[in-house]
């Protein structure tokens, strides 16, 4: 079996699944590179406009596979010491970025435990569903290494706030679903079973909009969290809707497709 697979279930929407059922989807450094390559060939697909995605089986993703990371990463081959570890550790810390830089918005569907690497990959997805029996846990500490990993310490902060943050980092404590929602985490809870079903409807709505407006409002919105200032992210927006105003293809083919 691919280690990540891509569905297609309509147009204009791909599902990627991690694929590793067996270790609750843990990121192998060979699921990394397919990962990676996964991301890779989506993002030259002019006429996708949504990512689901979600984890095989029981689990999102446990995080790294401890079984695996001795080897070190696949882009670390030939490689040893310091110089090896270094490269690895980019290599696996490089899929919240490249979730992140990716052109069109992906929904992670958290359909269970999504800890240590695979909480960093929600929390760098632009949106998040869980099943019922999600957990999320930072994780890292418990393995006697920091807190702050995987891009975890940026973007939880900007999520739920510093003070939380650095509680959840410090305690490694594990959050449920219906507590990640009121944390705004997740945006909805539903039964298990159901949670690439209702991040299809959500990749749905962004459908109805112009592949345009979706993409910049994506780099957009992920600029400004960075913006020194309200002018610099006001500069920002204007060039982007000056741009917007002038593409001829910025109204969707199907008005009546978008909901309110």
């Amino acid at each position: 079996m691919a280690d990540v697979e891509i569905e297609r279930p309509e147009a204009g929407i791909a599902l990627v699944r991690l694929n590793r059922p067996e270790r609750l989807n843990a990121l192998s450094w060979d699921l990394t590179t397919a990962l990676h390559a996964a991301l890779d060939e989506l993002d030259t697909d002019n006429d996708l406009r949504a990512i689901v995605m979600t984890g095989t089986g029981r689990g999102f993703c446990s995080g790294l596979d401890l079984a695996d990371a001795g080897r070190g990463s696949n882009r670390a081959k030939g490689t040893k010491g310091a110089r090896s570890a270094m490269r690895s550790q980019k290599d696996v810390a490089g899929l919240p970025l490249h979730l992140r830089t990716i052109a069109v918005p992906v929904i992670a569907a958290v359909n269970g435990p999504a800890y240590g690497g695979g909480f960093a990959l929600a929390l760098a997805s632009d949106l998040r569903v869980a099943s019922a029996s999600a957990v999320f846990c930072t994780q890292f500490i418990k393995l006697g290494v920091s807190g702050c990993d995987i891009g975890v310490s940026y973007l939880l902060p900007k999520l739920i706030g510093g003070a939380k943050a650095h509680e959840l980092m410090l305690t490694a404590r594990k959050v449920d679903a219906d507590e990640a929602r009121s944390l705004g985490l997740v945006m909805d809870v539903v039964p298990d079973g159901e949670v690439v079903d209702r991040a299809l409807d959500v990749a749905r709505q962004i459908t109805a909009f112009s592949a345009f407006a979706t993409e910049m409002t994506k780099e957009v919105m992920w600029a400004n969290l960075d913006a020194p200032s309200l002018a610099h992210a006001i500069h920002l927006e204007n060039r982007t809707q000056t741009l917007a105003l002038a593409n001829e293809t910025r109204l969707p083919s199907d008005p009546s497709k978008i909901t309110t």
